[in-house]
This record gives C-alpha cells, structure tokens and sequence, in this order.
C-alpha cells in the first residue's frame, strides 16, 4: 500500500517547535531585551511605531475544499513557493470584497 503524506490544518493541531531559546531569554533582563531589540536591524523600521491603537483580528476559519484550476494558473502561483493556496485565497477575497463594494454603491 502507498504511504500518504498528510497535513494537519487545524487550529487545534499541536504547532511546531520554534526557534527561540526560552530559557536564553528568560534569563535575560528587561535592560538586555532592550538593548538587543535595539541592536536588532530589522526592528528599525518598526521602533517609531505607535502600536497603542492595535487591535487584534483574528483571521476567518478556513474550510479546506478540493478545486479543480488550471494547470497554468496554479503554476503561476507556485512560482513564488510556499504560501500559493493563502494567495489564491488573498485573490479570491479581494475579488469578493470588490463585487460587495459594487452592490452597495448601487444599492
């Protein structure tokens, strides 16, 4: 019998082990964070932002479907790795968003 790969997509699967090191930080001091946040280049563009205003937005619960696409357009999407299926759902809902968009302008 061929052996299936298969993928868990629930939300309630149990996640991967990160790359932190916990018990690194945990020792650290609030001073050192700091410091190291600072010192970090990808934070520069990030470090004047005011994040008070922040809301959390839980993204909608998926429901996994089987679609039939053309091979072309799937190849299309593939072209630039993982992620292909969030960005044909990105495609799709601005699609949905514009039509909403337009039924209320005339309404």
């Amino acid at each position: 019998m061929k052996e299936k790969n298969i993928t868990i997509v629930s939300r309630d699967a149990p996640r991967r082990k990160g790359k932190t090191d916990w018990k690194r930080l945990d020792a650290m001091t609030d001073e050192e964070i700091e410091a190291s946040i600072a010192n970090d280049p990808d934070w520069q563009e990030f470090k004047d932002l005011d994040w008070s205003d922040a809301v959390l937005v839980i993204p909608p619960k998926k429901k996994a479907i089987s679609i039939r696409i053309d091979e072309d357009v799937l190849d299309y999407f593939k072209t630039d790795g993982a992620g292909y299926q969030r960005r044909i759902n990105a495609v799709l809902r601005s699609y949905m968003q514009q039509k909403k968009s337009k039924k209320r302008k005339r309404a």
